[in-house]
């Protein structure tokens, strides 16, 4: 009896040995499945590489935060100039037009008194000479009348000719034109505000003759297509170049000042756009980031003046297949803002509960 207890307790002994190796075996020391999922995933981290700031980001993260990017390609562009333009007040223009018209129905009407007074006074004339029909003293009032008349006419030619004079150094041929043509489309639009004009000042070294059509940027950052009037008799005094009118369709506010747009030469050239959903904005400036290698990023700066139709356009600072991020830029610059070396997790769970 004896003998049996010990050999069951030396069995028992070996049983429980072979389970716990078997435990330790399964759930520790067996190496995992191929194609298990793994316990954890790298987390995105920040280096500085040759001076330049990268994020480092892992395949299965740029996975689950949907960052995807795409390869700049070359596009053929029409290289422009840029002038500066300011909107005209048009009051002047409406306030001299009407002294204008009026100066010529005044003209007009004294014209027609001092060919009556004229007449009388060659009627008085006649009869004065025909054995003194008149008196003399008729004859000198017909004759006081006719030159006082004449004197008026005089007047209101010369106040007619000086306020059209002062339209055309204003506002140049073409819009003192509109401005006294009774059927005048342009001036029309212009004072039902349907249509401003611009003072567009081309540089100095612009080369050939003004454009017929330009765009200008409005407020509202979208282009407006402009028509050229006339030179300017009057130039810009903060801007140095040639000036020159044109005419838009779009109403904009008196005084504002922005920037016009011309084609500098019938040749095209090569640019890259980078689309608007890779460019964030910080520190008031535009940023993309590309991808250098498989899990790195890296953020440049955009060199764009301003966006076109189909995005930034860049000339320098990237080359035809960088890779931009066009989803998920704004992810990648929290991580590289996000202070380093401070811990996300909680390595102790019973310390979390402080």
């Amino acid at each position: 009896m004896k003998r049996t207890l010990v050999i069951l307790s030396v069995v028992s002994v070996l049983v429980a040995a072979g389970a716990s190796w078997f435990i330790y075996q399964t759930l520790v020391a067996s190496p995992p499945r191929p194609g298990a999922p793994a316990q954890a995933t790298a987390q995105p981290s920040v280096q500085t590489v040759n001076g330049e700031t990268v994020v480092v980001v892992g395949a299965d993260v740029q996975r689950a935060s949907h960052i995807d990017v795409a390869p700049l390609t070359a596009v053929s562009i029409q290289p422009e100039n840029t002038a500066y333009a300011t909107v005209i007040d048009l009051q002047p223009l409406f306030d001299l037009r009407n002294r204008l018209a009026a100066a010529r129905a005044d003209y007009s009407t004294l014209r027609v008194q001092a060919g009556n007074s004229n007449a009388q006074y060659e009627r008085s004339h006649v009869l004065f000479e025909d054995d003194r029909n008149v008196s003399q003293k008729s004859l000198q009032d017909a004759r006081a009348v006719m030159q006082a008349d004449q004197a008026k006419l005089q007047s209101a030619d010369a106040a007619q000719g000086g306020l059209n004079a002062t339209m055309r150094q204003q506002f140049g041929e073409v819009l003192t034109a509109a401005a006294m043509a009774p059927a005048s489309d342009l001036f029309q639009r212009l004072l039902a505000g349907r249509a401003v004009v611009l003072r567009v000042t081309l540089p100095a070294a612009y080369n050939g003759t003004a454009p017929a059509r330009i765009t200008v940027d409005a407020p509202d950052g979208h282009p407006v297509a402009a028509q050229i009037l006339s030179a300017s008799p009057q130039g810009d005094p903060a801007v140095q170049g040639n000036p020159y009118f044109y005419a838009t369709g779009r109403a904009l506010p008196v005084g504002t000042r922005t920037a016009a747009h011309m084609p500098a030469s019938n040749r095209s050239a090569s640019a890259l756009v980078i689309p608007e959903t890779a460019v964030i904005w910080y520190g008031g400036q535009p940023w993309t980031y590309v991808r250098t290698a498989p899990d790195r990023f890296t953020r440049r700066y955009v060199p764009a003046s301003s966006p076109g139709d189909q995005g930034f356009v860049v000339t320098s600072g990237f080359q035809a297949g960088d890779e931009v991020v066009i989803h998920g830029p704004q992810l990648l610059l929290s991580e590289e803002l996000r202070p380093q070396g401070i811990a996300t997790a909680c390595k102790d769970p019973p310390e979390c509960d402080d």
